[in-house]
């Protein structure tokens, strides 16, 4: 017995939601925290390690850098973060950096803010499980040959999770989460303890692996090699605007229990980049250089733990949280493609809910961007970073700038006033000039900061982001121009009823064969025109003669139908079809409406379909693009169950059906319901 396909989609995804249950599917500020911070707190698995592996071309003794730059980028992301607490306040409605500056700053740099967090998103599934990956490998050495094959099925499963819903991913993602966190915390709090010598534990040994420099770096290389160490380490800041973005997604007061989730994200995410730096620092710990090679996280791990539970608890969970931490992409491409679908620059159906109440086609695109990043990356996560926060630290800037154009909106209003902008409501707010202030500094820091990173990252690539952003912003006004044209074009404003042309008395039935499929499309023809025209290509007399003998045995169907038989040499037989038709709607009835009904039988199952009716499909295809020709189905439903018996002098098998065993015919000739 075979399985519908609705029961399989209800198997794998579950059972549909009403939307007046939207309310109770929003997230809490727990499950909230590990779905929208997962990436932010996971970037903290690799962030140290990328400013590392630059500073290791400096030479070991370079290494002690690392602490300074971290506390700088701490710094940065302090001042990001509060920029984004600003922002959920004022846009409760989501949005992120997009509504920010579509907001304040116009509809291009609007549409340059979407186009970058987009990529960076498709990005932070591709790196997250890449990195995810790289965990286990870093454990288990043997399966490092399968990390494609590996990613690729993360990926998969990530977007089976997120289809069932949001409250569910969150339910998921809410103990690794926080496992990750927990485990790491130990081990830094543990590492701090033991390089005291607190406790009477024994204190850690610290063995130095001297490494030469590289490259014999003058004044001018060793600064840009800083400032490239410092763009390396700013991908600790990915993923910071994802709850502003989703406001939406948490319960009531949905704006504060964002911000009160910010502010838990920003903590623990410093809190682990600072501690991880720390302890890797003062073990002098040196990067492994090389895709197999052991990560900082694991080997600081091993040294402060040894091989114990606690090694494999951190290793496990930092597997988990990266790949996890790619759901922050899956909830926030989603959103963000919604809001532009929704402004017209995205297509319409990505504004569609699927029965969980998630937006079912910006999940499967992303999936399909980021399976084909991992591809072509091979699952090598620092290989992509270079192009990861250069899109991030553009929508930052942007979203910056547009809080101080915002705060200087404010700064106009008396006390106790309030104004409607484009998208929200300001009021007066004490201490706006210290907020525009900080989103000033901030916007400034991260526009540098993207500076550094396209200079330093550029011909590592970085112009693949460069370049993909404008395409996107062009791709997105193209879109646009495509629906104000239609609905340029189906406006009534203007609308005449004289305009309307009239539907001419004629239906043109195509067939091939007369069965009962063709002939409950003439019937159903003949209801609302006294001139129907059944047209048949020939392409043999054989052909033609069994069709002329099958017609004549339906007289009280098609004795008052004109048929139409057109000789035809060659194999394409769509060719003439179309031109008949054309004809008849431009010359014999010109200016008017005319009509084909085009016939078809229907097959149990989707496997027969790919059998059938593939003819019908392409003539309509080639017809649509005539205004004044209007097609109509009539499908035949072919039963289950029916086997082919004795002729019953119909050419058809006893039970009904569309001639389950029609009678031989030249070759190229398909007894069928296709013209």
């Amino acid at each position: 017995m075979s399985v519908s396909v609705s029961k399989v989609k209800r198997f794998l995804i579950g059972d549909p939601f009403p939307t007046r249950l939207e309310i109770h599917e929003r997230l809490d500020k727990i499950r909230g925290l590990a779905v929208f911070a997962s990436d932010p707190i996971s970037s903290n698995a690799y962030a140290t390690e990328a400013i590392m592996s630059v500073l290791i071309l400096l030479g070991s003794q370079a290494l002690t850098l690392t602490m300074p730059i971290a506390l700088g980028i701490a710094t940065l992301v302090t001042l990001v973060v509060f920029s984004y607490i600003q922002t959920i306040l004022h846009y409760p409605d989501g949005g992120g950096a997009y509504t920010v500056a579509k907001d304040n700053l116009g509809t291009l740099p609007s549409l340059l803010a979407a186009a970058a967090l987009l990529i960076d998103y498709v990005l932070t599934v591709s790196v997250s499980v890449s990195a995810g990956i790289r965990a286990i490998t870093s454990a288990f050495p043997a399966t490092h040959d399968y990390r494609v094959i590996m990613a690729l099925f993360a990926i998969v499963l990530l977007t089976w999770i997120n289809l069932r819903g949001v409250r569910e991913s969150g339910t998921v993602f809410a103990m690794p989460t926080y496992a990750f966190v927990v485990g790491v915390l130990v081990v830094v709090g543990f590492g701090i303890v033991r390089i005291f010598g607190l406790f009477g534990t024994v204190p850690l040994v610290r063995t130095a692996e001297v490494m030469q420099p590289i490259v014999e770096a003058n004044q001018l290389l060793y600064i840009w090699l800083l400032l490239r160490a410092f763009a390396a380490g700013c991908t600790a800041l990915t993923g910071i605007e994802a709850i502003s973005n989703g406001v939406q997604a948490f319960k009531p007061p949905e704006s504060k229990n964002a911000a009160k989730t910010m502010v838990a994200m920003g903590i623990i995410a410093m809190a682990l980049f600072v501690g991880i730096t720390y302890v890797s620092t003062h073990l002098h710990l040196v990067p492994t250089l090389g895709e197999e090679g052991e990560s900082i996280l694991s080997q600081m791990t091993r040294s402060v733990a040894g091989s114990g539970v606690l090694y494999y608890w951190v290793q496990f969970f930092t597997m988990m949280i990266l790949i996890l931490a790619a759901n922050t992409g899956y909830q926030d491409f989603p959103r963000l493609a919604s809001f532009l679908a929704r402004d017209g620059f995205m297509p319409r159906w990505m504004t569609n809910r699927g029965d969980r109440l998630v937006y079912n086609g910006g999940i499967m695109t992303l999936a399909l961007l980021a399976s084909v990043v991992v591809v072509v990356f091979s699952a090598d996560e620092i290989a992509m970073l270079p192009l990861y926060a250069l899109g991030v630290m553009l929508s930052f800037t942007l979203s910056q700038f547009g809080m101080v154009r915002l705060m200087g909106k404010v700064s106009k209003l008396k006390k106790g006033d309030s104004a409607r902008t484009n998208v929200t409501t300001i009021h007066y707010e004490r201490g706006w000039w210290w907020k525009r202030g900080l989103n000033f500094v901030g916007g400034s820091t991260t526009l540098v900061v993207f500076f550094i990173l396209v200079a330093t990252k550029f011909v590592e690539g970085a112009w693949v982001v460069i370049l993909a952003i404008p395409l996107l912003v062009f791709m997105f006004r193209g879109i646009k121009r495509h629906y104000v044209h239609v609905s340029e074009s189906l406006r009534t404003k203007d609308f005449n009823v004289a305009d309307l042309h009239e539907i001419a008395d004629v239906v043109t039935v195509p067939i091939a064969d007369v069965h009962r499929g063709t002939l409950r499309a003439l019937q159903y023809a003949k209801r609302f025109s006294s001139n129907v025209r059944a047209v048949s290509i020939i392409t043999s007399q054989a052909q033609k003669e069994r069709l002329l003998r099958r017609w004549n045995r339906f007289p009280d169907i098609t004795g008052d139908v004109e048929l139409v038989c057109i000789d035809y040499e060659y194999r394409d037989i769509l060719t003439p079809l179309v031109d008949y038709i054309v004809h008849v709607n431009c010359v014999e009835y010109p200016d008017q409406m005319t009509t084909v009904v085009i016939p078809e039988f229907v097959p149990e199952s989707f496997a027969g379909q790919l059998l059938h009716n593939q003819t019908a499909n392409i003539l309509r295809v080639r017809l649509l693009r005539y205004e004044d020709i209007v097609m109509i189905d009539v499908p035949y439903q072919i039963q289950p169950g029916v086997r082919s018996g004795k002729g019953n002098g119909n050419g058809e098998a006893n039970g009904g059906g569309a001639a389950a065993t029609p009678p031989k015919t030249p070759a190229g000739d398909t007894p069928t319901s296709e013209p």
